[in-house]
């Protein structure tokens, strides 16, 4: 296996700063590919290890991108996430004014993370999305576009200047990353872990939606994300992405996965891997009713009876 990680580059994205604050990537040769789905599909042709691409923001949610490639073609796996703290600066080739801007390019995630800057210092700027912030940059140098809005990191490596910093919209936005990599055994358990999964529904009904979220209720499973992508099959036809906490091997998990195997006319397993943004001593011990020791003591009274020995 080839050992190196694919990244949405080019050089200079907030992917691959995110990316080098894995202890791994220090061992590994980082690729930068063109586009969230080239870099995915290098490792469904073995051409990497894992690629490692964001897959959620904390101020539009979920990147649509990404869900929509780990959805379709051959099936991959999370095994990591990263959060990284997100500001912009806005990068113009050497001399420039902030009127003399006239063109603005960013990744389209960046967008809604800028708009009322750029509505108030920029108002009649034209916005071009670029396939990332740093090919923004890019661009920029070669003088397709005036500015781009990238990280200030990303400057020397262009050639630019940061003509403004500390752009955003939001206090405390924050990109959520992943590792991707072909289907394995999952990781043991951390106690602070998280699994996601795509769901189809067998059919469109009244309370469709509620009896899948009823299989994570039930068993006091929190979610963290439910987003629903079209299938592609006609309007009014989704599939639903869900990150829900815990890991394939807790007890509640695993039953709750099952139902909703035998309810849904699909579902595909993205993963079980450690959370980000806690640590295992932070989580809350499980509802009560819902512990593994629980499940397998209600388990064992089923056998008992079925034993006749209740």
């Amino acid at each position: 296996m080839p050992a190196s990680y694919a990244y949405l580059g080019p050089e200079g994205t907030f992917t691959e700063v995110a990316l080098r604050t894995l202890p791994e990537a220090a061992t590994r040769e980082l690729i930068p590919y063109v586009s969230v789905q080239s870099a995915l599909d290098a490792v469904r042709a073995g051409e990497a290890e894992a690629a490692f691409v964001p897959i959620e923001n904390s101020v539009e949610g979920g990147i649509t991108t990404t869900l929509d490639e780990l959805v379709a073609g051959a099936p991959l796996m999370i095994y990591r996430e990263v959060l990284l703290s997100i500001t912009f600066a806005l990068l113009v080739r050497p001399g420039t004014k902030l009127s003399d801007i006239k063109t603005v390019s960013a990744h389209p995630a960046a967008q809604p993370q800028v708009r009322n800057w750029l509505k108030k210092h920029l108002p009649d700027a034209h916005w071009e999305s670029a396939a990332s912030n740093a090919d923004a940059a890019r661009l920029v140098q070669e003088g397709q576009y005036d500015a781009a809005f990238a990280g200030e990191f990303a400057a020397a490596r262009y050639g630019l200047e940061a003509l403004e910093t500390q752009i955003h919209d939001a206090e405390n936005a924050q990109t959520r990353f992943v590792l991707v990599g072909r289907p394995a055994r999952p990781a043991a358990p951390t106690g602070a872990d998280k699994t996601s999964i795509v769901l189809w529904q067998r059919d469109d009904h009244p309370g469709g939606l509620r009896d899948l979220l009823g299989e994570f209720a039930t068993r006091g499973i929190n979610l963290m994300l439910l987003q629903s992508r079209p299938t592609g099959a006609g309007i009014g036809n989704y599939c639903f992405c869900i990150d829900a906490e815990g890991h394939i091997s807790d007890r509640r998990v695993a039953d709750a996965l099952m139902g909703l195997k035998r309810i849904c006319l699909q579902v595909r397993y993205l993963g079980s891997y450690p959370r980000a943004d806690m640590q295992p001593g932070d989580v809350q011990p499980p509802r009560l009713g819902t512990s593994d020791e629980e499940f397998a003591g209600a388990a064992d009274w089923v056998a008992r009876c079925q034993d006749g020995r209740f």
